[in-house]
This record gives structure tokens, C-alpha cells and sequence, in this order.
């Protein structure tokens, strides 16, 4: 990456085409049920007005696939990483088997835009933009969708517009963005997502999904329930996602590197970028006893690691007072 793309990574408004995703669309009399067996989000906190994060998992109740739920009528839309789409479905479909009736199916022809800045929500819903304010809250474009998300950690507004018509133009009078700066806002605002190296790698409370609106712990029963359920509620939460800035190397870590205190591993890297000449963010995995300690890259011992602060509140990370 040269310098001045790099430099790009900062910009703060504009929007992304997130290529990188791809939208899917559940339908028919199991909707529903088939979500709330799989997912785990309670399927009646998702309404017109109201999208949430959701993972779905093994019966290890290790992640596979991490993903937005948007109410379309009695449908439910959702994304899915690209590169890994057909093998998720595909797991998904032996479950959905049972549900007579019932599709999903991805929808190649619609598109997901990020937005940075109210100005270029605006752009797309005009003032009623304005009253979206809080993560997870959806206002009706049209036959599209915008969702308010996670601000970034210096406080600049994130969106997503889930372009379910066909052929909607893209936002007008803001620039166009990257997605590799898309994906810098996700990890400033603390949001991860997964790649090969680390599907199936966490529980979702390890990725701090519980304080990402990705968790309902009082749901009934799906898949990995008794797992996530468990370290919830007997407080077994012993690491979790942390994001740090890295300095002095010219490349990001790769996904599933690990951390060293010392020469002891306590921690993985699940995304990097780089935002600058020689200097990145991350998020990564770390025990929460060695947060504190003074961290390395290993296969980078150059590399400068510090600890930043995420711009949502994580008590499991805070020292227990017993």
C-alpha cells in the first residue's frame, strides 16, 4: 500500500460499496422458527424499526459466521462474507431442511453500501436521517433499508443502506470510499468480522458480540446455546476482543498471528489494516489477565503494540475486585 492510500484509510465521510458481503434473503412459514434455532438473536427483536447482529455456531458454540438481521416484510434479509457464502448456506440448508417451505437464498443483484458521516445519510434518507441515533435502528427507503451502527471510536456517525431495489444509484455529492476504509471504521468502532483464520475459532462473547447487540441470552434453545449460555452466566469469560494500535512495520499482521507477552501467547490478531505509513489498528483476542502486559507480535518483534480504547464499554475486561 502506498502512502497516500493509506492516508485515504482517515477519511471521514463518504461511502463504500462492501463487496466484500453478500445479502440473502429467508422466506416462507419457517422464517422465523428457523432463525431463532440457528442465530443468536431473539428473532422478535428484529422489526421494521429495529436490526441487530447475530451469530450463528457450532454446537461448540464457536462462530462460523457473523451477520446483520433487517426485517423485510415478513422476510428476513442477512449478509454473509463473500469468499465463504456457499459453505455457509450450504451448513445452514441441512437445518432448514426441516421447515417445509422455507428458502434461503442469496440475492446477487442487491447491494450493501457503508456510509461514513450523517451528511451522507442524509444523502440517501434526507432529514429523517436524523433520527436514526442509535445502533440498530432502521428507517424504510423506499423498498431499501438504512441502519444506524457502531460510530467509530472518535464519533463519526456509521451506516449501512441495504439496497433491496434494483439499481438504486449510489449516494450523491459524497465521495466514494474504499472498502479497505470501511473495514478501518470497523475496527475503530470495534467491530470484527471473521476470515478463514478465525471461523469457528470463538465463542461470540470472545468477539465482545454481547455489547455489539449480537447476543440474547434469554432466548430458548439453538445451536451452541448451552456454551455461550454457560460462560455468561457463570462468568467464565476469561479473554476477549481488545483494539491496539501497531507502529514501525510496513505491513498489518495476518489474521490468527499471535500475541506475546513476554515469549508466552496470550492473544490473537482477527483483523488488522494498516491506517498510515508504518503504523495500523487491530482488533485482536487477548487474555484479559495479560492486557496490561507489554505485548508483541510474533514474526514482528519491530513492531510497537499499543492498547486503545474501544468506544463501547466491556466490563469483563475491568479487574475483578476479588
Amino acid at each position: 500500500m502506498s502512502r497516500q492510500d493509506s492516508q485515504q484509510l482517515a477519511i471521514p465521510n463518504g461511502y463504500a460499496l462492501l463487496n466484500d458481503r453478500v445479502m440473502a434473503r429467508i422466506s416462507g412459514p419457517g422464517t422465523d422458527k428457523f432463525v431463532q434455532g440457528q442465530f443468536t438473536q431473539h428473532v422478535d427483536e428484529i422489526t421494521q424499526e429495529q436490526s441487530l447482529r447475530a451469530a450463528a455456531c457450532t454446537h461448540k458454540g464457536r462462530a462460523y459466521c457473523l451477520t446483520r438481521l433487517v426485517r423485510d416484510g415478513d422476510d428476513l434479509l442477512m449478509d454473509f462474507d463473500a469468499t465463504r457464502a456457499e459453505a455457509t448456506i450450504a451448513h445452514l440448508k441441512k437445518y432448514l431442511m426441516l421447515f417445509r417451505g422455507t428458502s434461503l437464498e442469496t440475492l446477487p443483484a442487491k447491494r450493501i453500501i457503508g456510509l461514513l458521516g450523517e451528511a451522507s445519510a442524509i444523502s440517501v434518507a434526507g432529514e429523517d436521517a436524523r433520527a436514526l441515533t442509535e445502533p440498530g435502528q432502521t428507517l424504510k427507503v423506499g423498498d431499501s433499508h438504512l441502519i444506524r451502527i457502531e460510530n467509530t471510536a472518535d464519533g463519526t456517525a456509521r451506516y449501512e443502506w441495504w439496497q433491496s431495489a434494483d439499481e438504486l444509484p449510489m449516494p450523491d455529492g459524497i465521495a466514494e470510499l474504499s472498502l479497505e476504509q470501511w473495514l478501518a471504521s470497523s475496527i475503530s468502532a470495534g467491530v470484527p468480522w471473521l476470515t478463514e483464520a478465525t471461523q469457528e475459532a470463538y465463542v461470540p462473547q470472545m468477539m465482545n458480540l454481547q455489547h455489539l447487540q449480537g447476543v440474547h441470552f434469554k432466548k430458548g434453545c439453538y445451536t451452541g446455546q448451552e456454551v455461550i449460555a454457560r460462560m455468561h452466566f457463570l462468568g467464565q469469560l476469561k479473554k476477549s476482543l481488545f483494539r491496539l494500535s501497531f507502529t514501525n512495520t510496513p505491513q498489518a499482521p495476518a489474521a490468527g498471528s499471535k500475541l506475546l507477552a513476554g515469549e508466552k501467547s496470550v492473544g490473537e490478531v482477527v483483523n488488522a489494516l494498516m491506517t498510515g505509513e508504518q503504523e495500523g489498528e487491530m482488533l485482536a483476542v487477548i487474555r484479559h489477565d495479560a492486557s496490561t502486559e507489554t505485548l508483541s507480535l510474533e514474526g514482528m518483534p519491530e513492531a510497537g503494540i499499543k492498547l486503545e480504547q474501544l468506544p463501547y464499554a466491556v466490563p469483563e475486561q475491568q479487574p475483578s475486585d476479588t
